[in-house]
């Protein structure tokens, strides 16, 4: 049964000599797997829609494991990412990270925007450090993670400076702190960040300016909370660290 689909190119792997595998995560079923005979060949007709980050529409035939890609249509290529080494990491991250969060077949639509709208900032140069911290702490849910952000997650008060707390999972309000020793002290403006990267509409991101030493307290909660609660352990994080350490001698 031919089938049509809106998705976006998270992952390929080679299968043979010319054949790929490519996952697409797409707006109608959630994650596929499907194949795609002949891809590898530089004159195949799926060989540019079964790239990485690909934005287009695809038509497959449905199958009970692996379906098979029968054609697609690129609406965007995302030549910017593609070619920029430090982007590319970005993105490889982010698909990754959808990747290991999601099953198979499991319709997200929020899920699809988030991925889309994401990729396509960061096509338009949008601070790529900013745009994964959103897309992180977006991803938390998906992972059954909810962190409590509305105040302070032991005495519930919404006023005063916090830190966080990976023991009470949230903020952890200046009269409470005793009870968490560990607890990481955060300026103002990463308590207002975590708590609007966690709950604002994607769609409405303006351009976003932050200083050096937020982004810092931003990447230490957020990646201690994944370290500890998340259990993901990726690759594509381990590989945009090494970059992000090249990107500083630069």
């Amino acid at each position: 049964m031919l089938q049509k689909c809106e998705g976006i190119v998270i992952r390929t792997n080679h299968y043979g000599e010319s054949n790929k595998i490519v996952t697409i995560y797409t707006r109608e079923f959630g994650k596929i797997g499907l194949m795609a005979r002949g891809a590898k060949k530089s004159n195949s007709r799926l060989s540019a829609v079964s790239q990485l980050f690909t934005y287009g529409y695809f038509l497959f035939i449905k199958g009970s494991g692996l379906g098979t890609l029968q054609q697609g249509e690129i609406a965007e290529s995302l030549r910017h990412v593609r070619e920029d080494l430090f982007k590319t990491a970005y993105a490889a991250y982010i698909v990754d990270l959808l990747d290991k969060s999601t099953e198979d077949r499991k319709p997200n639509p929020f899920l699809f925007e988030l991925l889309y709208k994401v990729l396509q900032y960061l096509n338009e140069d949008y601070d790529p450090e900013i745009l994964m911290y959103i897309f992180e702490m977006k991803m938390l849910p998906v992972l059954g993670l909810h962190p409590h952000l509305d105040g302070c997650s032991v005495c519930g008060e919404t006023e005063g400076t916090f830190g966080f707390s990976f023991k009470e999972n949230g903020f952890i309000c200046h009269r409470c702190s005793e009870k968490d020793p560990y607890h990481l002290p955060l300026s103002q403006s990463t308590v207002k960040l975590l708590r609007l990267f966690y709950y604002f509409d994607i769609t409405r991101l303006g351009n976003i300016s932050v200083k050096d030493e937020t982004k810092a307290q931003l990447k230490r909660v957020i990646r201690t909370y994944y370290d500890e609660n998340s259990g993901l352990t990726l690759k594509s994080r381990r590989f945009l660290d090494q970059m992000d350490n090249l990107k500083d001698l630069f």
